[in-house]
């Protein structure tokens, strides 16, 4: 509601701005009664004359001021208000009352229709402030979405130039310079009128109407349609081309989901957004303001303070001046006196030079002696210093010795330490490497007679394997020959069983073939194998 009330706020100042003739700033009560009834008439507010009277009793001898008719304004119309109304209708009746007092006699690019406009969308993107204005950047804002909407290029150049030429003394633009700025045609240089007012017709319906797409006038020859299901009807809409149908539907699912979240408008969070950064910056310029006014302060202190030590200097500077006068008078009293004193230090002088005279044979013999003394006693004291310089030199020399002979000692006892340990480290890897030598050698006999083993059961296994390859040939022509005669005797005589004599011990076999040795010889073998790993 605090949104709304100072939308409608915008709109009636201007109203009643309008029916301030002489710029006093009051109203007579018969405008506002007129004023009041049309307010209440276009929001759908019910309309109470008793209560205007009532509230006004006590400016009956003359009209009512601003102050005055805000309290009866808010309490018996803005507080009443619902969303119920139709906005246009409300600004078109506020605009009919200010238009002709204000609007410029200059002859404009626009329509009064798109005037009006302008005016609505003033109110919305000017600042909460009265008297009203829209500040350079919230121009700028406008001015890029009406070259959009124009289909231009934004000039950023010619609004800098703009700015440039901007009234310094001026915080921003009202609304009839505004209309001004941009009926004149100087940012839309090319443009024919029409496309003017339908640029600033599409800024409208964004900025006021929430409208974020509009739809075209039926024609012929549909192209590039598309769909938007509801719950009870679809609608079926054609784009002029495909772009436009992108745009269509980016803002139809923009606007879906601004519904979904609850969120206003993107313009108006836009331009809630610069609002909040301008009011911070305007903080921080104030801010800055401050901080230069507290310098300022603390500057112009600082100023009192020089002043004040400059009038002290001054003060000082005719101090010493006044001490300079009074020092060089008494310097030329001193230099009389001194003169004086002088003529009679001279007679002195030369009652003691007389004197000194005198004396000075005297004086001349005691100081010879004087003298040969001092002679005597700097020898005496030369043969002192000798004598105490060699006892030191001596004392010195013998703590040199004893240390060294402290080191030396020490050096020496590490030294046969480092020894005895080394003969001993010597003693123990020659006696380990002794008994490796004597590992080795003994593990290098065992593996020659291992290899000699080796080669001696190679040899008796090929004399083995020969033999038993002569015994198989002779068994073979034994097994032909015997055949022979079976053959031979079962032919003369009939079938005869042979019996061949069999084997005195059981054949041995080994991964050769047939051992030519007996069981027990590979027993005395096997024992004779143990004995000599055992050995080893």
């Amino acid at each position: 509601m605090g949104s709304l009330k100072d939308e409608l706020l915008k709109g009636i100042w201007h109203a009643f701005t309008a029916l301030d003739l002489d710029h006093s700033g009051k109203v007579s009560k018969s405008q506002l009664k007129v004023l009041s009834h049309n307010l209440c008439t276009v929001l759908k507010v019910p309309h109470d004359p008793v209560a205007l009277e009532e509230h006004f009793r006590d400016d009956d001898e003359g009209p009512v001021s601003n102050q005055g008719y805000m309290p009866y304004l808010n309490k018996f119309i803005l507080e009443k208000v619902q969303d119920n109304f139709d906005k246009i209708e409300f600004n078109r009746m506020c605009w009919t009352l200010c238009v002709k007092k204000n609007l410029t006699k200059n002859p404009l690019f626009i329509m009064e229709e798109d005037a009006f406009k302008i005016w609505v969308i003033f109110n919305f993107l000017s600042e909460d402030k009265y008297p009203l204005i829209i500040v350079p950047e919230e121009i700028e804002y406008l001015l890029k979405k009406l070259t959009e909407a124009m289909g231009v290029s934004w000039q950023q150049e010619q609004f800098e130039n703009y700015k440039i030429n901007f009234d310094d003394s001026k915080d921003g633009l009202s609304v009839w310079e505004l209309i001004e700025l941009v009926g004149n045609g100087q940012f839309s240089k090319g443009m024919d009128r029409q496309t003017v007012s339908m640029a600033i017709n599409e800024v409208f319906n964004e900025l006021i109407l929430d409208v974020l797409k509009q739809s075209l006038p039926d024609k012929d020859g549909k192209k590039c349609l598309f769909l938007i299901k509801c719950f009870d009807k679809t609608f079926e809409i054609s784009a002029s081309d495909k772009k436009k149908k992108q745009e269509w539907i980016q803002a139809i699912h923009s606007t879906i989901h601004l519904l979904k979240l609850g969120s206003p408008p993107p313009h108006k969070e836009a331009r809630q957004r610069r609002k909040e950064l301008r009011k911070k910056l305007l903080a921080e310029q104030e801010e800055l303001e401050r901080q230069m006014k507290e310098l300022q302060v603390a500057n112009e202190n600082k100023q009192q303070e020089l002043e004040a030590v400059r009038k002290k200097l001054e003060e000082a500077a005719s101090r010493a001046a006044e001490e300079e006068k009074k020092r060089l008078q008494t310097q030329v009293e001193l230099q009389a006196r001194f003169s004086t004193e002088l003529e009679r230090e001279k007679l002195i002088r030369q009652q003691m030079e007389e004197q000194v005279a005198q004396k000075s044979s005297e004086l001349e013999q005691y100081l010879q002696r004087v003298r040969e003394l001092e002679d005597m006693y700097l020898k005496l004291q030369e043969a002192l210093e000798d004598e105490r310089q060699a006892r030191q030199d001596e004392e010195t020399v013998r703590k040199l010795q004893a240390r060294l002979l402290e080191e030396e000692s020490a050096k020496r006892a590490e030294l046969e330490k480092w020894h005895l340990e080394q003969q001993q480290a010597i003693q123990t890897t020659e006696a380990e490497k002794q008994e490796l030598e004597n590992q080795r050698v003994i593990k290098e006999q065992a593996l020659q007679e291992a290899l000699g083993q080796l080669q001696q059961l190679e040899l008796e296994r090929k004399q083995a394997l020969e033999q038993y390859e002569g015994v198989k040939k002779k068994l073979e022509m034994a097994a032909k020959t015997t055949k022979s005669w079976k053959d031979k005797v079962a032919h003369h005589e009939g079938l005869i069983r042979l019996i061949e004599p069999g084997s005195k011990n059981p054949h041995l076999i080994t991964n050769w073939g047939p051992a030519a040795f007996t069981q027990a010889e590979l027993e005395e073998r096997e024992k004779t194998w143990k004995e000599k790993k055992t050995t080893e």
